[in-house]
């Protein structure tokens, strides 16, 4: 004797299974639309002051880099870009990831290797922001810049 189950109606309650689903995709998709626009202010304020305000490609030489990174601000400014450059790709390659890969292994290694090159890739690029000497020693002093001289 076996018996066929009635459809739940959709208004019905749940039958005491908790879910266990998250809102993960609808907040990577929200940081993806809110990173977009406040990487293009960073990367068109970059753009601004390294290639129109001043003499153009020509001035960006390591004295330029070096002036420009012994004020906080332009540290905070260039970690801010990486940091979220890196995160809204690697969100937009895992989005990517997950609709392309079809297997499970595959999937998953292609994530770890994701992974891998974003820690890499942040943890090089905040080092470098902050560990960056602007006047190293034994260096050519025509390289240096002026505030290196004293």
């Amino acid at each position: 004797m076996s018996t066929i189950a009635e459809p739940r109606s959709p208004r019905a309650p749940r039958s005491g299974r908790l879910s266990t689903r998250t809102n993960f995709e609808l907040y990577g998709w929200v940081f993806m639309r809110a990173s977009g626009v406040v990487l293009v202010i960073l990367i068109f304020g970059h753009l601004f002051v390294n290639l129109v305000a001043g003499e153009g490609i020509k001035a960006v030489d390591f004295g330029f880099v070096a002036g420009k990174w012994a004020s906080p601000f332009w540290q905070v400014w260039d970690l801010l870009m990486l940091w979220l450059a890196m995160i809204h790709g690697t969100n937009g390659v895992r989005t990517i990831i997950n609709d392309y890969a079809e297997r499970d292994g595959v999937r998953l290694v292609l994530k770890a290797a994701l992974m891998v090159a974003f820690v890499v890739v942040v943890v090089l690029g905040t080092l470098v922001i902050f560990t960056f000497d602007p006047c190293p020693v034994d260096s050519p002093a025509d390289l240096l810049p002026s505030f290196c001289s004293a």
